[in-house]
């Protein structure tokens, strides 16, 4: 063994010029790097895993309470008054046709015309001395209070404009009395829309409102 080979490295190194050997491999660092960074990947993925077990066995709590407005805000909407209205179909109604007017035939041709629109037609004629030439508008629909908001309203899609009153009548009957303005009844296409949008009434929206559900 030479002077120069240091002792117990049985030859493994061989000194040449005026430089040392290291006695260790040079530490590599790239792999040290490599390693910290597939550990950190690892624990991410196991707690990522943990919060999906959590969620399968709790039920999915954090969606559940984030439901539960959407559903009840849709039960509020459904029953909202003017959705849970329930109006009497044309057939039910009996509607008295009566003439103030001078013209005279008028009175029958507009009862024919709502009983093809389905409407149960009662009495055909002139209006009483009460309302006889003293109509100035398209007309009077006239009604029991109990009609206010139900067989008034679907009569009245098939005149728009008409004035709707009530009076002490006992029975169930609602008169529509022409007036001087009258030339005929609501085209039907527009009276079907009208009393659509009357039985099928959309959502109302406070004023200032964008019209989008805040659920």
């Amino acid at each position: 063994m030479s002077m120069l080979t240091p002792p117990g490295m049985g030859g493994q190194y061989r000194i040449t010029g005026d430089k040392y050997p290291r006695m260790r491999p040079p530490r590599r660092r790239g792999r040290l790097v490599v390693a910290i960074v597939a550990s950190v990947a690892a624990i991410g993925l196991i707690g990522w895993g943990t919060v999906q077990l959590i969620d399968v066995f709790t039920g999915g709590s954090g969606r559940t309470s984030a439901s539960g407005p959407k559903a009840d805000c849709a039960t509020k909407v459904s029953a909202s008054p003017a959705a849970a209205k329930a109006l009497p179909e044309p057939g039910r109604i009996t509607v008295n046709v009566l003439n103030a007017t001078e013209r005279s035939g008028l009175a029958k041709e507009t009862a024919d015309e709502l009983k093809k629109r389905g409407f149960h037609i009662g009495t055909v004629g002139n209006a009483t001395q009460q309302y006889d030439k003293k109509v100035k508008g398209v007309g009077i629909l006239l009604g029991p209070k109990a009609s206010l908001h139900t067989a008034l309203p679907v009569v009245a899609t098939q005149l728009a404009g008409a004035d709707q009153r009530t009076d002490a009548r006992t029975d169930a009957s609602v008169d529509l009395i022409l007036g001087d303005d009258f030339k005929s009844l609501t085209a039907k296409p527009d009276a079907d829309k009208a009393l659509a949008a009357l039985t099928n009434p959309t959502p109302a929206t406070s004023p200032g409102s964008t019209g989008k559900k805040s659920c």
